[in-house]
């Protein structure tokens, strides 16, 4: 018999109950599940992260990860998996077993079914947490949202169709 007590009761406690490699995020106490992305999401992806990574590896500016990695915001209350996240070398003490703890350098967001959620929810989580920098990738159009963190909140910066202009890694990519 259950225990009144085993009972979750934050999305938090339901959100560490999950399997390892559930797709699933938690922003504000709530929990928010994603299908599986598309083949055209995950081709873009596969792409943007091959060339992050060879010049992150290169220049061993830091490390680079790709979905599904765990990036807990707000002292652990919020958890999101963004597709790339970036993390400079004087700041890889965020990285630990479990994920990232703390506010990475970058992220990149390729959109899916959840455009909305990327597009809203995700963007004020960031600029809330202080992420520097981040990007969000129509992989239908190759339409580039780019965005600087400048005293606390996000500043668009022109940006070309199928090109990225990383700042944090210091490096151009086109797609």
């Amino acid at each position: 018999m259950k225990n009144i007590l085993d009972i979750p009761r934050t999305a938090m406690e339901v959100f560490n109950m999950l399997p390892e490699g559930t797709r699933c995020e938690v922003i504000d106490n709530t929990l928010f599940m994603s299908p599986s992305p598309t083949s055209d999401h995950q081709d873009l992806l596969g792409d943007i992260f091959f060339q992050i990574k060879q010049s992150v590896r290169q220049n061993q500016t830091g490390k680079v990860f790709i979905s599904p990695l765990d990036v807990y915001l707000d002292n652990e209350l919020n958890v999101v998996q963004p597709d790339i996240i970036f993390i400079k070398a004087e700041n890889l003490h965020i990285v630990e077993r479990k994920g990232i703890v703390g506010s990475p350098d970058l992220v990149i967001e390729v959109l899916s079914s959840n455009k909305d959620y990327d597009i809203r929810k995700k963007f004020d989580l960031y600029q809330k947490n202080g992420i520097p920098e981040y990007v969000i990738i129509n992989p239908e159009s190759k339409e580039v949202s780019h965005y600087l963190l400048n005293n606390g909140k996000y500043e668009a910066i022109a940006s070309e169709n199928g090109k990225l202009d990383l700042r944090a890694i210091n490096i151009q990519i086109r797609f």
